[in-house]
């Protein structure tokens, strides 16, 4: 039986959009990490998808600020990342430390 989840806080649509988009560009990133990528192919198409989630991103925050949502509130937005499985997607995009031996 698979552990429930915890419920995701709640998010405007503008605030949804901007985590689901961060984790789309952070899990782009891990992709391209030169420490952890085997192949240029995988990426280059990575970093060529990188672009479209970047403006995607900036769209998700402009229309956040244009509607008044002047404030990150990030206690929520860090729990809407880790149900998201945010905190593993983003260690992808670290160097893995050295190996010994």
């Amino acid at each position: 039986m698979v552990p429930e989840l915890p419920p995701l806080p709640a998010l405007t649509r503008a605030e949804g959009e901007f985590i689901d988009t961060y984790l789309e560009v952070v899990d782009l990133l891990g992709r391209i990490n030169p420490a952890r990528t085997g192949h240029t192919y995988g990426a280059l198409r990575a970093a060529q998808a990188l672009v479209g989630r970047a403006t995607a991103l900036r769209e998700a925050l402009t229309t956040m600020h244009l509607r008044g949502e002047t404030e990150v509130h990030t206690e929520t937005l860090a729990r809407a990342l880790r149900v998201l499985d945010g905190e593993r997607r983003s260690g992808r995009v670290v160097i893995p430390g050295e190996r010994t031996g």
